[in-house]
């Protein structure tokens, strides 16, 4: 499974030991998981480091406030979590999961991104930024809500053809498993 991260990302993985791929190594390296890649992007809310990822393919979407350190250290870890906790929020069956487990195998990092998937990150940050005026600190966010709200906005984009449902749009690449 590969993660495109932005140079900033790509930055704060590198200071914690996180091998962020070459050109040379990208260009050996093929996307293999059947759930395809990833873009990740991190930006500071209330001074904590917070990550937004969106798949590729089907733009299913979840946000990770107050990383620290640690986080950033167990990157594929923590990314795991924050995925398997989204499924399950939104029904996936426990075989499912299992599957899903299974599959999404080593993480690989690159700072190579797409536009259309970057345009898509930066729409869903304005969807989160609209959920912390109802708080006075990120801390605050109900995350389990976040997760299950932003899967279920439509996307669209040049590169996936249209508009898409990412919460349906995943399931169907978890059945396929």
């Amino acid at each position: 499974m590969i993660i495109h991260c932005t140079k900033k990302l790509a930055a704060k993985l590198s200071k914690s030991k996180m091998h962020i791929q070459t050109e040379a190594e990208i260009q050996a390296g093929a996307e293999t998981s059947p759930l395809g890649s990833w873009h990740a992007q991190v930006y500071e809310i209330d001074s904590r480091d917070c990550v937004l990822f969106t798949n590729d393919r089907t733009r299913y979407s979840m946000f990770m406030p107050g990383l620290s350190q640690s986080h950033f250290e167990h990157f594929d870890q923590s990314f795991k979590d924050i995925f398997m906790a989204s499924l399950y929020k939104q029904g996936v069956s426990d075989s499912q999961l299992m599957r899903v487990e299974l599959v999404l195998g080593k993480m690989t990092l690159d700072s190579t991104t797409n536009r259309s998937v970057m345009g898509s990150l930066n729409n869903l940050r304005h969807m989160v930024d609209g959920r912390l005026e109802r708080v006075s600190n990120v801390m605050e966010l109900d995350i389990v809500e976040i997760n299950k709200f932003l899967p279920i906005i439509p996307m669209s984009g040049k590169d996936i053809g249209g508009h898409i449902f990412p919460e349906e749009e995943m399931k169907k690449l978890i059945a396929a498993l």
